[in-house]
């Protein structure tokens, strides 16, 4: 990685290597999106051993993401009070704790506890994190292939989540794949302050009001759609919660056009391609959710694998990310983000839409190696030029913001996507005909998962085309306060 010759701002002390500070960032980044997905293989386990519901199981997830997107824009506001990196460390130091106190769990409500401490340790260091990779490096090229490879991380993190909680649960336990975030957090909170700069600090003020109707209005909308697969969409409490939702999201977007510094400062959504690539960032994990969830649980319940050959079976999808992900830094100033984000999102679809022929007959690589290697393609080609069209265009006393409204976009649609496929899993198993296997029963639910999923897929081609078509240089483009035609 090129050195970075920034200067430090008044009263901070500059980073004597900044590569270091980017590994540390760009390790970060990785052990919370890895947490994401490492508990998916090792669901299963965790059902039998804490005795969760087949709908409650879904909230081992979604407790995370939702608090984790949820007080996001929140944690970003704060960096930019407080000071970036004392909230990274803080933070890295929050989920670390969070973390080790899970492994502990020894029932499905501390688990579920210990989950939210870690998305709030998350939402901590998560805005952070990506604000202070584009302070840490200032050439407009590196930047662009820092951006690029943090949004490897995020991508690929997905996949080797999901590998990693393979060898863990099969090696160790489930518990394992809490525990391992311990030496990485203390690594991290230990080096970032020496190595990862503080930049300067921006007067701000923290919206309470903004912060509270947000959290509450996603977490409204995900209850209402767990509670709706589990209860039936005649449920009162389902349709309450649904309502009260839409109305704080709506009273959130009301306050944020109104405050002097809003969470979410609502220019940065006028920008056209900013707006494509904020929102294929909250359409994307809804696509992919369905696939992590379902397809971990398919491999041990119905094909009989076991967990580390379940998290080895994802390698086909983890190498297509991490291919185009180092490709696209190449190719993103040459094409521009459009080919590069229409071709990613058609290769999703198709993986997707071969999934929803999945049954109990299927085998591996008749059936199952192919779409994961499509969606791994698809994956990174069509979600790793979003970082840099995002973060490479806004002022740098905004950075947080971005990537607060960036990353809240991304929890947010895994948590409402896990909830709205787990809604229609429950839908479609709910009365099953007298007689029919209970792996017949989950096949059904989970194809009519993926129907839904590349639905979504073919939402997320549709955005991409409204990409400009033709764009300078990426590179050279950083530099400038936006991206022109």
């Amino acid at each position: 990685m090129t050195r970075s010759t920034l200067p430090a701002p008044p009263g901070t002390r500059a980073a004597p290597r900044p590569g270091l500070a980017l590994a540390v960032l760009l390790t970060c980044q990785l052990m919370f999106i890895l947490d994401a997905t490492v508990m998916n293989v090792a669901l299963p386990r965790i059902r039998a051993d804490l005795g969760f519901s087949q709908p409650g199981l879904s909230w081992v997830m979604s407790s995370y993401t939702l608090v984790f997107g949820g007080l996001l824009l929140l944690g970003g506001r704060a960096g930019d009070l407080l000071g970036r990196r004392r909230m990274f460390v803080v933070g890295v130091t929050v989920f670390t704790v969070a973390s080790f106190a899970g492994g502990f769990a020894n029932s499905a409500e501390f688990l579920i506890i210990s989950r939210v401490a870690q998305g709030i340790g998350a939402a901590m260091a998560g805005p952070s994190t990506l604000a202070l990779v584009t302070t840490t490096v200032s050439s407009p090229a590196a930047r662009v292939r820092a951006l690029a490879l943090f949004s490897a991380m995020a991508s690929g993190g997905f996949a080797i989540g999901l590998i990693l909680g393979g060898l863990l649960t099969e090696w160790f336990s489930w518990r394992a794949v809490l525990f391992i975030n311990v030496p990485f957090g203390v690594a991290i909170a230990t080096l970032a302050p020496r190595f990862v700069r503080e930049p300067e600090r921006v007067p701000a003020k923290l919206d309470l009001p903004g912060a509270v109707t947000a959290t509450l209005g996603v977490g409204s909308l995900v209850y209402g759609f767990i509670r709706a697969g589990d209860a039936g969409w005649g449920d009162t409490f389902a349709r309450f919660a649904l309502g009260a939702g839409v109305v704080l999201i709506a009273a959130f977007l009301l306050i944020e056009r109104r405050t002097a510094q809003p969470l979410m400062p609502l220019h940065l959504f006028t920008d056209r391609d900013r707006v494509a690539a904020y929102a294929n960032f909250f359409l994307g994990p809804i696509a992919m959710m369905s696939m992590f969830f379902y397809l971990t649980q398919f491999l041990q319940l119905v094909l009989k694998l076991a967990p580390l050959t379940t998290g080895f079976a994802f390698l086909p999808m983890a190498a297509g990310i991490f291919g185009m992900s180092r490709a696209v830094p190449k190719l993103l100033p040459r094409f521009g983000p459009k080919p590069l984000a229409v071709t990613g999102s058609a290769l999703m679809v198709a993986g997707l839409v071969l999934l929803t022929q999945v049954d109990t007959a299927s085998a591996y690589f008749g059936s199952l190696f192919v779409p994961l290697l499509l969606m791994g393609l698809g994956g990174g080609m069509a979600f790793s030029p979003l970082n840099v069209v995002i973060m490479s265009t806004v002022r740098s006393e905004e950075a947080g913001a971005a990537g607060g409204a960036l990353q809240t976009m991304q929890q947010s649609g895994a948590a409402l996507g896990l909830a709205v496929l787990a809604t229609v899993f429950g839908s479609a198993t709910r009365d099953p005909a007298p007689g029919t296997a209970p792996a017949d029963v989950f096949v059904t639910g989970m194809t009519h998962a993926y129907v839904v999923s590349a639905i979504v897929a073919a939402a997320i081609l549709l955005v991409a085309l409204t990409f400009r078509t033709k764009r300078r240089d990426t590179a050279t483009a950083s530099a400038q306060p936006a991206l022109v035609e």
